[in-house]
């Protein structure tokens, strides 16, 4: 079995409690063969916090560079990383509970949507939103992940070919110029398709520099964080989980804010 999808299942043994995002979301969407790491949106409670830990724990997991995998921190955009060997390869696993782009209503949302999804994993229109990273790779998958979508609307939201957009505007007029409002490229179709790529290209710049922007929000809040690392880390080796993971919560509360101001969402 997948090992993402072995985790998957023991994330949510007896309670819904991950969702797979990212790569491993592509995957499944057979918009890829594989994926080098497992990125999941996490339930904001205590107890998937010490559930998850625990199956970790199982794999002999060890962090890596990140927040500790606690509320405190994750409800404020924060990421947790962690990495254990499986069949002589090296796992990495990532967890938010608060997935960029994605807002607080949309997010009480999945987790009604994804109750009886088994294997839970984000949906295109979702799962495009995380990939307006920084990394002109994540464009194409966001382009393959808009050509499965069959609802209109999302459709004249998340393309990225041009010439699709041109055809669904003269389909559906009323649609695209109602959207416009949403995703301002649209009202350059009626200039023709040279403006319109031109516009394509400068939307996916602005995405790139807002993430851009973002990360290095959070990049300078964890300077000092950053800078203590070598020294926590080997404080961390050897450790069993439960007492690592207590050892980087003790450093982090005093060196790595809670809040980061424009963060999140």
């Amino acid at each position: 079995m997948n090992i993402y999808l072995q985790l998957t299942g023991e994330f949510n043994d007896g309670r819904r409690r991950a969702i797979l995002s990212g790569g491993q979301a592509v995957v499944l969407h057979r918009l890829a063969i594989m994926s080098k790491d497992g990125d999941w949106i996490l339930r904001e409670d205590d107890e998937t916090m010490r559930h998850v830990q625990a199956v970790l724990a199982t794999h002999g997991a060890c962090y890596r560079f990140g927040a500790p995998l606690d509320i405190r921190w994750l409800a404020a955009g924060w990421s947790s990383h962690f990495e254990f060997i499986h069949d002589g390869m090296r796992i990495r696993t990532d967890f938010v509970t608060r997935p960029p782009r994605i807002a607080r209503e949309r997010l009480a949302q999945l987790w009604i949507e994804q109750a009886q999804c088994d294997p839970p994993f984000l949906r295109p229109a979702d799962l495009i939103e995380t990939k307006k990273t920084n990394r002109e790779k994540d464009y194409a998958v966001i382009g393959a992940l808009a050509e499965t979508i069959t609802d209109t609307d999302q459709r004249l939201i998340y393309s990225r070919s041009a010439r699709e957009l041109m055809e669904l505007s003269a389909q559906y007029p009323a649609q695209a110029a109602d959207l416009s409002q949403k995703r301002p490229l649209l009202k350059t179709i009626s200039k023709g398709l040279a403006a319109l790529e031109a516009a394509l290209d400068a939307e996916r710049r602005g995405f790139m520099h807002a993430n851009e922007a973002r990360l290095a929000r959070y990049m300078a809040a964890a300077e000092p964080w950053a800078q203590a690392w070598p020294a926590i880390s080997k404080q961390l080796a050897n450790q069993p989980l439960v007492a690592a993971h207590k050892i980087m919560v003790e450093h982090a509360e005093s060196i790595l804010p809670f809040e980061v101001p424009g963060g999140w969402p």
